[in-house]
């Protein structure tokens, strides 16, 4: 009996609780680990099984004729786990010099292995296959490689057109969480305008690390190859244009009026793509961000330029819709237009002068006298209100606006709105406060591709398609069908058959364009000279040829180029002329526009 009082004795009662309570929390926390947490078998996992990234190839981008403007080419990613690092060390020297890392930058990617021992850690990026072979010759535990590509430019053109790709940034990650780390992105230009196309699709493997053969790995998901781009460009002449404005600051753009496709894009200064790839990226990126010239800005759809004389085309054609000019009308012009004050000057050339004169020998006091009387309709109540109705058909020409291409960044340029003026003058002005609008000068505003568009407009009397840089994607059946649409300006299209004989006779006749000339062509075209307060004038032509069914459009803008006739013209001949017959016959003007020098003091000075 006394046993049986020691087993029930309080004691013993709490005794054999605590044992059971304990062997409880043994049962539970068995079940547990069994049954919810899988810490421990991801920690087993994790000794023979990797978790890998496979990044798929970027999609490649073609020109319009077949040739490659972009490639991809394989590299590795070298990767470290911490914790399979040799215990007694490994040789440190030659792994930098195999691989071409610093000694500084091993050491600070080991560090930040540390701290996740478990998990693959970034080591270094770009590897090339040669380097990745010698890696495996050495065959030190914990180091491996992934496989990805690069872009790679077979012409080394187009940089601001085609853009460059980057590894994607915190904040990025942050707002989009469809990336992830050590994704890549375009950055600019094409790559980024059509990066959901030709990023592809990342996969996903769990890979055995003692399968030699990859026998043993287990496909998570397959990763998909981006999409092949066929671009408008026309690579020899994106080239050739390239070569033209070499030294030069400005931009060329040239259309296929039927199409609205583009042929050429070209910003100078620009840069070798192929810098902004691989291991010297940032450096590469940081010392073009600092040139004085900013090659890395697309002067092409982001600058603002004043048109110049080539927007007396505008003009004429609104003079002759709203009825206030006919081909009839002629106006004096003694080396400019005055009217007490004011003064807008004029090269020499006759006077009196008619409609197709003042188009061919682009006349500033003609087209003062057209505006003046645009604005001074009868018909509207006042100036202003004529003034409303004058920027409504500005902006039926693009201007003032987005076109709307699928090129990322462009600039809607500017035309002043009547409120502007109203604040600027105190709502005290009239035709001749805002005269220096007749001749595409004053606080107009315009991108090189705007200027592009109007030649397009013209040379398709009266309508354009959106410009556009890809002409089709990989698996898609057709173009996005707003690139399809015409798109009218407010002018009738019998209104532009005068404007187009003034551009024939100024490169064919009598007037400022006869650099252009091309035989049997019919080019038509129209010189800018834009007055430019810090220097020297800027240089700027428009055209399109042949005459009649016309393939090419095209706009020139060299700043501190001069006269129009100086060298915009030329650079924009000669592309007609490669394009249109395949070869360069005048060799002499080739060698006048290769060894023109001009002086930028604003960009160069110290």
């Amino acid at each position: 009996m006394k046993g049986h009082d020691e087993l029930r004795s309080p004691r013993a009662v709490i005794l054999r609780a605590v044992v059971l309570a304990v062997f409880g929390v043994i049962v539970l926390r068995l079940a547990y680990i069994q049954l919810v947490d899988d810490r421990y078998g991801s920690m087993a996992r994790d000794n023979f099984l990797r978790y890998e990234v496979q990044y798929p190839p970027r999609g490649e981008v073609f020109d319009r004729n077949g040739e490659y403007l972009v490639q991809s080419r394989e590299c590795y990613d070298l990767m470290v786990i911490y914790r399979d690092l040799p215990k007694e060390g490994f040789d440190t020297l030659r792994l930098c010099d195999v691989t071409g890392i610093s000694e500084r930058k091993l050491e600070r990617a080991l560090a930040d292995a540390r701290m996740r021992p478990r998990v693959g850690s970034p080591v270094f990026k770009f590897l090339s296959s040669e380097e990745k072979l010698r890696l495996d010759e050495m065959n030190v535990s914990g180091f491996y490689t992934v496989p990805r590509t690069v872009r790679r430019y077979p012409r080394n053109i187009g940089g601001n057109l085609l853009g460059s790709v980057g590894e994607v940034s915190r904040e990025m990650l942050r707002n989009y969480p469809e990336y992830s780390v050590g994704d890549y992105i375009g950055t600019e230009g094409l790559e980024a305008a059509y990066d959901d196309e030709l990023r592809g699709e990342n996969g996903y493997v769990l890979r055995d690390i003692y399968s030699r053969d990859g026998s043993r790995d287990t496909v998570l998901k397959r990763s998909v190859p981006g999409k092949s781009v066929v671009c408008t460009i026309d690579a020899r002449l994106q080239q050739f244009a390239e070569e033209l404005m070499r030294d030069k600051v400005g931009a060329v753009v040239a259309i296929e009026p039927s199409t609205g496709e583009i042929l050429v894009m070209a910003s100078s200064p620009t840069f070798d793509p192929e810098e902004l790839v691989g291991r010297n990226r940032g450096n590469n990126y940081m010392r073009e961000l600092n040139n004085s010239r900013h090659p890395l800005f697309n002067r092409a759809v982001k600058s603002s330029y004043p048109p110049g004389s080539t927007f007396k085309l505008v003009n004429a054609l609104i003079g002759l819709q709203e009825g206030v000019l006919t081909t009839r009308n002629v106006y004096p012009c003694n080396e400019g237009y005055d009217y007490g004050r004011i003064h807008v000057g004029c090269h020499k050339h006759a006077s009196p002068l008619g409609f197709y004169y003042a188009i061919s020998t682009s006349c500033n006091a003609y087209f003062c006298y057209v505006f003046r009387n645009i604005l001074e309709n009868d018909e509207y109540g006042s100036v202003k209100d004529a003034y409303d109705v004058w920027r409504d058909y500005v902006m039926s020409f693009g201007f003032g606006r987005k076109l709307g291409s699928d090129f990322l960044g462009e600039r809607s340029g500017y035309v002043p709105t009547r409120e502007f003026y109203d604040k600027r003058y105190r709502r005290s002005w009239n035709s001749l406060t805002v005269l220096s609008l007749a001749i595409g000068q004053g606080e107009l505003g315009c991108t090189p591709l705007q200027m592009a568009n109007l030649a397009a407009i013209v040379a398709n009397r009266g309508y354009y398609y959106i410009p556009h840089i890809v002409r089709s994607v990989e698996g898609c059946d057709s173009l996005d069908g707003r690139f399809r649409e015409r798109h009218y300006t407010m002018v009738d299209t019998k209104y532009f058959e005068p404007v187009v004989e003034g551009m024939w006779r100024s490169v064919n006749v009598d007037g400022t364009s006869r650099l252009a000339y091309l035989k049997d062509f019919d080019v038509c075209g129209k010189t800018g000279t834009a007055q430019n307060p810090r220097g020297e004038d800027h240089s700027t032509f428009v055209s399109f040829a042949p005459r009649e069914n016309p393939r090419i459009a095209i706009a020139v803008y060299v700043e501190h180029g001069g006269f129009g006739s100086e060298i915009a013209t030329p650079i924009a001949s000669l592309i007609e002329e490669m394009y249109l017959t395949g070869r360069i016959e005048r060799q002499w003007l080739l060698d006048y526009v290769k060894n023109k020098r001009i002086n930028y003091p604003m960009y160069d000075r110290k």
